[in-house]
């Protein structure tokens, strides 16, 4: 009939929605590797990964709504897709274990990283004040969301680490987004995130490491963070551009020179 709601989906695929809601978790990388990034901000990571052959790791879109504030931590990842009311037609508070958003949640641990394709859409908080105290109250390090979060008053004061591309009053699924998948792939800002992946944010932006690449990461970056304070320095006393950035061979005796005196 004209007009009518739509008709609910077959039992089979009612099913399956229902089976999904058993999400898998993650590996989390080691320990020491989390800590070690913590020394490192995320343009020199970037820089690192980009010379290593991983063209672009920054996702972009997603900025960070708390100046100052630094995470490193493992992802949990959560997929959103366009909403097909045949398949996901329940309200805000209807069911709440069918809405993935929350199992996303339910998976952390204290440090980890939540880490969100919603589309880049702008009309759709993925988490609001309730979903993000809970978060932090696991220990979550903070999040990365390719769309909004809505109740900026409350988080606000709630002041958890955050990286989105902005705020909307509206709820997950009010207007055209549903929570679809946990703990797969996903797409955040054009770059690929894979749960597990390392993600290193501050105020230049939200950075993926692949895991099989952070120890190489870590040894190369130091080095590069070593040589840059001398330089640094350096350039601040005067010198010559030509010397000093990026470090010149002829320099390098100058610098170890620097660097006995000056432990690291």
């Amino acid at each position: 009939v004209l007009g009518s709601p739509p008709p609910p989906p077959p039992r089979r695929l009612r099913d399956q929605l229902v089976i999904m809601t058993h999400t898998p978790g993650i590996n989390r990388p080691p320990r020491e590797l989390i800590d070690a990034l913590k020394d490192i901000g995320a343009a020199t990571v970037a820089g690192t990964l980009g010379h290593m052959g991983i063209r672009n790791p920054h996702m972009q879109g997603p900025v960070s709504w708390n100046p100052g504030k630094a995470i490193v931590g493992p992802a949990i990842t959560l997929q959103f897709l366009p909403k097909r009311e045949d398949l996901y037609g329940e309200d805000e508070y209807t069911d709440p274990e069918k809405q993935l958003h929350r199992h996303a949640l339910y998976h952390v641990e204290p440090g980890d990283v939540v880490v969100v394709d919603a589309r880049a859409d702008m009309t759709a908080g993925v988490f609001g004040d309730m979903m993000s105290t809970y978060f932090k109250g696991r220990g979550g390090a903070g999040m990365v969301i390719d769309g909004c979060l809505r109740d900026y008053p409350n988080l606000k004061r709630l002041d958890l680490p955050l990286w989105v591309r902005g705020w909307t009053p509206n709820f997950h699924t009010q207007t055209g987004l549903m929570p679809f998948a946990v703990n797969v792939p996903i797409a955040c800002g054009g770059v690929t995130v894979i749960p597990g992946d390392i993600i290193v944010a501050d105020d230049d932006g939200a950075v993926v490491v692949p895991v099989a690449l952070a120890g190489r990461v870590i040894e190369e970056a130091r080095a590069h963070h070593e040589w840059e304070e001398f330089s640094r320095m350096k350039l601040l006393e005067g010198g010559p551009l030509q010397r000093y950035y990026p470090l010149h061979e002829d320099a390098r005796g100058e610098y170890e020179a620097w660097r006995a005196k000056n432990p690291a």
